[in-house]
Order: C-alpha cells, then structure tokens, then sequence
C-alpha cells in the first residue's frame, strides 16, 4: 500500500450519500470530478495529486481512471459491491481498496425474504388487481404458500447466513452453494448451482458479483429450478444469465422471480414489465435511512482512517 499523504487530494469519483459528500469536503481536500468543467482536462493536470478515491459499488473506479491517478493509494467504496473496480489490477499497483460490508445485511436480507414472499403470494400484483377494480369482477386467483418450501441460497456470506436465519421461521428446508463448504452452519451444502436449483423450491441469489460468478444461474440452472420453481435475486444483475431468465420467465419454464438488480440498470428488460409472476425492484434492497446512513460513515472511516494512517477498516478481503 502507498503511504498516506495526508495533504493530499481526495477524489470523489461519483454523486455520493449527502452527509458523505459534506463529511468529505469538509474533512478532506476533496475535489468532486463531476463538477469539473473538463474532467479529463483536471486528471491529466492535478491526478498526480489524487492519494485516495471514494466512489460507489455501482461506479467502481475503471482502469482508465485508475491509469490517471499515478499515486492513488486507496479506492473507498460506499457498498458492499467491488466489482466494477480490478481489485487485483489494484493491488499490483499497491492501491488498497475497501467496501462497506455488515451494516446492510439485515436491510438486504430483509428485503429478500419481502421478496420471496410477495413473489409466491403474489402481494405487488395483488395490490394492482385491487387498483384496476378487478376484484369487483371476481376473486384473485390462487397463489403459492411460502412456509415449508425447499429454499436454496446461492452464496452462504454474510447476507445469505442472514435471510437463512430469517427464513427459519417458515419451517423451510434450507440448503445452499458456496464455493466451499462454511463452518458452523447447520444447512446443507451442495456442490453446485445447478444441484441447488434442483433440489429447490425457491432459489435465492445472494453471491457477491465479478468475473467468478458471471452467468452463474445459467440456462441450465434455471432449467433445474423448473417450472414450479422461483428466483430470487438480491445479489448483482451479473450473476445471472439475463436474456436465459427472461426466456425462462415469459416461456413459464419458472413459475416467478423476484429481481432488485439487472445487467443493465436502471434499465429492465421490456419483456418482464407486463409479466404478473415477476416482482421489479429498483435497487433498493439496502435503500433505508438507517443503512444508507451506515454505509456513508463506514465508508468516510475508511477514507479518513488512510488519510490518518494508511490502513483501512474494512479493507476487501483477499482472495
């Protein structure tokens, strides 16, 4: 890791939390690159200035940036999430990198299980029946009971462990796939995403994102899930196999899916917005005060924390 400079220039890459840019601009020299005239103009005369880079899990800091700021010893992310920035591309050039893990489990995992069960009760597309005056016309149709399901949660980190413990009080059967077994746990694990799939009910999605697990519920997955089975992502749009999912969904070939991420955002495929047996989220399973709040102090602590003495306090874990 670089040694810190504390006279140095931080770089606010992206439009952050607002008590994050204000705790930035006023403990640090901050320059935010959206409001330079000519963002490329300023790197390439002040990005030997830049000791520190704060940006978000959605922006990342690319490779070209990173190419631009010669002594960055530090890329602060405000989420979870790093795969938008070359974590080993990183290192090699002795530039840590930090995320802001734990404080938005509960949110995250709250909102998963929210929406695991208004996917198989059908409670958005419900509310919707009720608004158009449909139930005037007659009884909502039949939906999917949720307790004592088999659910599979690909990815047994620290959100997985937590919509598990959640979903305990349903009496579900849990089981799960993580690239190696985790201690202390008293699920069951599977050795693949494909056996998960097909040993579930509902398959939840709560893997971290990145080149490893690209295209991770593949075609094949959701072939295995089948056609009484539920998706549910709450991870990155990435991990899943999009244009295979949205075949699957219109098709009938799963019965439902959950989905608060996309490959694309905030684009969403045209495909699903008519489809009942899919539940659209905007991004927001960590979207609460008190978590957005969090993230944004852990996040400054970070920053602050390399600033005062190089090191960070929740630096990405290595490999």
């Amino acid at each position: 890791m670089n040694p810190p400079a504390p006279n140095g220039t931080v770089l606010q890459v992206s439009p952050l939390l607002p008590s994050l840019t204000a705790a930035l601009a006023t403990g640090h020299r901050t320059v935010v690159l959206g409001e330079q005239p000519d963002p490329a103009a300023y790197l390439a005369e002040h990005g030997a200035e830049v000791v520190a880079a704060v940006t978000t899990a959605r922006i990342g800091v690319g490779n070209d940036l990173m190419d631009a700021l010669p002594n960055l010893g530090a890329i602060v992310h405000f989420g979870v999430g790093y795969d938008t920035t070359d974590v080993i591309r990183a290192r090699s050039r002795g530039i840590d990198v930090s995320n802001t893990p734990d404080v938005l489990t509960d949110c995250v995992a709250d909102l998963a299980v929210g929406a695991l069960i208004d996917v198989l009760r059908g409670l958005s597309a419900a509310d919707r029946y009720v608004r158009r005056g449909d139930w005037q016309r007659g009884a909502y149709p039949l939906t999917t009971k949720v307790s004592r399901k088999r659910v599979g949660i690909l990815g047994l980190g620290r959100i997985g462990q937590a919509v598990a413990r959640r979903l305990a009080g349903f009496d579900v059967e849990l089981s799960y796939h993580s690239r190696r077994p985790v201690s202390a746990v008293p699920y069951r694990h599977v050795e693949s995403a494909t056996q998960l799939a097909a040993d579930s009910d509902i398959l939840v999605v709560t893997t971290s994102g990145g080149a490893e697990t690209t295209g991770l519920v593949s075609e094949e997955v959701l072939a295995a899930l089948g056609p009484s089975g539920y998706l549910v992502n709450v991870a990155r749009g990435s991990v899943v196999d999009e244009k295979a999912l949205v075949s699957a969904l219109v098709e009938r070939r799963i019965a439902g899916a959950a989905l608060d991420v996309f490959v694309d955002e905030p684009n969403v495929p045209a495909e699903l917005l008519d489809l009942d047996s899919v539940v659209l989220l905007p991004h927001i399973a960590s979207g609460t005060h008190e978590t957005r709040e969090a993230m944004g102090d852990l996040a400054y602590r970070n920053l602050h924390q390399f600033m005062t003495d190089g090191t960070l306090v929740t630096p990405v874990p290595r490999a």
